[in-house]
C-alpha cells in the first residue's frame, strides 16, 4: 500500500542525501571550517547552522523535483521551455557557467585537498614525486567509478565515505575539549567581526555547503532512485535530513576542533592544518584529521564531474544515461582539468579553494531562483509543487544569500584579483 512504509523501510532506503552530503563535505568545507574556526573560534558556527537549514529546504525542493517528474533540474528546465529557444541558449549558457565551468574549478580543490590530507599522514611523502603519484592513484580510481556508470555502486561508495567522515571528525572535536557553553550560544546566536575576510569566510562557510551544483545532483540522483512521489517523497525527506544533517555536524565538529588552535593554527595547506593538531590533540587527533581530508576530497572528486554530467548533459537535451559516451564525456573534461591544475597550480590550494568555495555563495542565488521556478509550475508537479511555507523559507535562504554576496563582493574581486596576479 502506498504510504505505508515503516520508519525502519525508509531509512533501509536513503542514499542520494548522502551523495548530497558527501558533495558538499569536500576539501572546501575542511579549510573553509579549518580556517574559520583558527581565526574566529567558534564565533561563525550559526552561519554553517544557518547553512545546513538552507541546504534541507532547497534539496528537499530538489528531489521532490526528481521523483515527482523524472528529471534533474535541467532538464524540466529544457521541457519548461520547450519552443523559446532564446530562452534555452540563456540556460544553456548559465548552466554551464555556473556548473561546469565552476566545477572544473571546484574539482582542482577537491584533488588537491585529497592528495594534501594522504601526504599529512607521513612527512616522507610530502614530496613533488609523491604528489604526482597520489594524484594519480586518486584520479585513476575516481575515473573508474565514474566509468563504471554503476549510480547504485557510487552511492553506496560515497555514503560509507560520508559515516567514516561523520565519526573521524566528530572525534577531533570530542578530543578538543572545547567550552560547549560557549560552542551553544555561537551556534544559535549571529555575530561577525567586521572585517572583509570575516565575510569572505562567512561566505566561503555557507558556499561549501550550500553547493550549487548539488541542487542539479540531488535531483537527478532522486529520480534514477525513486519513481513513486507518494511512496518516496517523505523517505526522500527523511534522507535528506539524516544526511545533510550528519554532514552539518562534520562541518560544526571541524570548526570546533580548530577552535581550540585559534590564533595559533597555520591554514595554507591540509597538510599544516592536520600537523597543527599534534601539539595540542595528540598525534593520533592529526593522523584522523588527515585522513578524514583526504575521504572529504575523494568523496567530493567524486560527485563534481558527476554533477556537472547531470546538470550540461541535461540541458543540452542529451539524457542523463550515465552510461552513455557523451555524459561521459563531460565528466572526463572535468576530471581532466582539475587533474591538471591540482598538478601545475602554484598558488597556495587554501587560498584556491576558499575563493571557490566563496564562489559559489554567488551562483547559488541563481541556482535557487531557477529551482524556485520549476518547483512552482503546476503543470510539471501537479500537486506536488511547491506549497506557501516553503516558497517563504526558500525566498529567505535565496535573500539571504544575495545579502552575503553583495556584503561579500569587494572581498572577492580583490581575492581574484590576488589569485590572478599569482
Amino acid at each position: 500500500m502506498a504510504g505505508k512504509k515503516t520508519f525502519g523501510q525508509r531509512l533501509k532506503e536513503v542514499g542520494p542525501g548522502a551523495v548530497v552530503a558527501a558533495a558538499f563535505i569536500g576539501p572546501g568545507t575542511v579549510t573553509s571550517c579549518f580556517t574559520s574556526g583558527a581565526n574566529y573560534g567558534t564565533t561563525l558556527l550559526w552561519a554553517i547552522l544557518f547553512s545546513t537549514i538552507s541546504v534541507i529546504v532547497m534539496q528537499t525542493m530538489a528531489a521532490r523535483l526528481g521523483i515527482t517528474t523524472g528529471m534533474g533540474l535541467s532538464e524540466a528546465l529544457r521541457t519548461k521551455y520547450a519552443g523559446k529557444k532564446g530562452v534555452l541558449i540563456f540556460l544553456a549558457i548559465l548552466v554551464i557557467a555556473a556548473v561546469f565551468i565552476g566545477n572544473v574549478a571546484y574539482e582542482t580543490g577537491n584533488i588537491t585537498g585529497a592528495v594534501l590530507g594522504a601526504q599529512s599522514l607521513a612527512t616522507a611523502f610530502d614530496t613533488s614525486l609523491w604528489k604526482i603519484i597520489f594524484t594519480v592513484i586518486l584520479v585513476g580510481v575516481t575515473f573508474y567509478l565514474l566509468w563504471s556508470g554503476s549510480y547504485t555502486k557510487i552511492e553506496k561508495f560515497l555514503t560509507a565515505l560520508v559515516v567514516i567522515m561523520g565519526v573521524l571528525f566528530l572525534v577531533c572535536a570530542i578530543v578538543s575539549k572545547p567550552d560547549w557553553g560557549q560552542v551553544l550560544h555561537d551556534l544559535f546566536v549571529p555575530s561577525a567581526p567586521d572585517e572583509d575576510n570575516a565575510w569572505m569566510t562567512i561566505a566561503a562557510l555557507m558556499g561549501t555547503t550550500v553547493v550549487p551544483y548539488n541542487i542539479y545532483l540531488h535531483a537527478s540522483s532522486a529520480a534514477k532512485k525513486w519513481k513513486n512521489p507518494e511512496e518516496d517523497i517523505p523517505t526522500s525527506n527523511l534522507d535528506s535530513i539524516l544526511a545533510i544533517g550528519l554532514g552539518g555536524i562534520i562541518s560544526l565538529a571541524i570548526i570546533i576542533c580548530a577552535s581550540a588552535l585559534q590564533g595559533t593554527a597555520d591554514t595554507t595547506n591540509g597538510s599544516t592544518m592536520a600537523r597543527s593538531l599534534a601539539p595540542l590533540l595528540g598525534p593520533g587527533a592529526s593522523v584522523v584529521f588527515g585522513i578524514g581530508l583526504f575521504a572529504a576530497g575523494f568523496s567530493s572528486a567524486i560527485t563534481a564531474p558527476l554533477a556537472a554530467a547531470f546538470a550540461s548533459s541535461g540541458i543540452l537535451g542529451w539524457g542523463s544515461d550515465m552510461k552513455q559516451f557523451r555524459f561521459k564525456l563531460i565528466w572526463i573534461i572535468v576530471l581532466a582539468f582539475g587533474f591538471v591544475a591540482a598538478l601545475t597550480l602554484g598558488k597556495s590550494p587554501a587560498e584556491i579553494i576558499l575563493f571557490a568555495q566563496a564562489a559559489n555563495a554567488f551562483l547559488l542565488p541563481i541556482t535557487g531562483i531557477l529551482l524556485l521556478i520549476v518547483c512552482n509550475d503546476k503543470n510539471m508537479l501537479g500537486k506536488y509543487k511547491n506549497g506557501v511555507i516553503i516558497n517563504i523559507l526558500a525566498i529567505i535562504v535565496i535573500g539571504v544569500f544575495l545579502f552575503i554576496a553583495a556584503r561579500n563582493a569587494t572581498a572577492f574581486v580583490n581575492s581574484a584579483k590576488a589569485l590572478i596576479a599569482g
